[in-house]
């Protein structure tokens, strides 16, 4: 089903693994499409209430544009079409993860550059290994960073930590990347695993459909007024008042004992 990628599911735990380690997990438009698509599934599976995403091998959760691969089919008589490519590849797939009803947990096993900085930012939850890094590396090719950095970054750091970071290129590891919020947490890359399962087993357990509806609408306050997040708060928690595991979470609250979430 899958050529460049692991698509696997069990106990409600999607995971995705980026399967091309001899390139250090680099995006080509191959792997792109699958990334997408496995997203796609993954929110229409009501089977799957959290997803994993990470890099095969020790060293890369994902090294960025596979240049020989994706500059190749890009390239005109007048240059790269790079507008194009990016339109037809990337944004499909970031917006796959921002709009998927689930958590999405990147797991950040070694280098996140480029346009694989850009993926795992797009991810709700980002688990990294204090030896791995992330870097926003494209001015080292005379390039800007692309696939939603531009929107992630000065939203997480603000705008003068994010110029810093996306015009030096500069690496920045686990414990400042934790420092400088721009993800969850880092742990030794022996306890790695171990992070992400207790987050797993957490959101395999969890109101799915409470968590898509609040991702969702954090989503849409970076760019609506107050008046507007007040309607689509009560829009919402209307939906979700009708839902199992809405009656569910109140009932175990009145009789106090611990809830039992189906994700329904």
């Amino acid at each position: 089903m899958y050529e460049f990628l692991t698509y696997e599911l069990d106990g409600g735990i999607c995971r995705i693994t980026l399967n091309r380690p001899a390139v250090y997990n680099a995006l080509s438009p191959g792997l792109i499409r699958e990334i997408t698509r496995a997203m796609e599934a993954a929110g229409a599976d009501d089977a799957v209430r959290v997803v994993v995403l990470t890099g095969a091998g020790e060293k890369a959760f994902c090294s960025g544009a596979d240049l020989k691969e994706g500059m190749a089919s890009a390239m005109t008589g007048n240059g790269m079409a790079l507008g194009d490519s990016l339109r037809n590849t990337y944004h499909p797939m970031i917006m796959a993860i921002r709009e998927l009803p689930k958590p999405v947990i990147a797991r950040i096993n070694g280098v996140a550059a480029g346009a694989g900085c850009s993926l795992a930012l797009a991810c709700d939850v980002i688990v990294m290994a204090d030896e791995a890094y992330l870097s926003q590396i494209f001015v080292n090719i005379g390039l800007m960073p692309d696939a939603g950095s531009t929107f992630f970054l000065p939203r997480l750091v603000g705008s003068l930590k994010a110029f810093e970071l996306c015009s030096t290129g500069r690496k920045v590891y686990g414990p400042e990347a934790q420092q400088l919020g721009l993800v969850s947490s880092s742990v030794p890359a022996a306890h790695l695993d171990d992070a992400v399962d207790q987050l797993v087993q957490y959101y395999a357990a969890a109101p799915t459909k409470s968590i898509g509806a609040m991702k969702k609408v954090l989503n849409e306050s970076l760019s609506s007024s107050l008046a507007q997040q007040l309607e689509k708060e009560a829009d919402n928690q209307d939906f979700l008042g009708r839902s199992s595991d809405a009656m569910e979470g109140i009932g175990s609250f009145l009789m106090k004992r611990k809830p039992t979430f189906s994700g329904k």
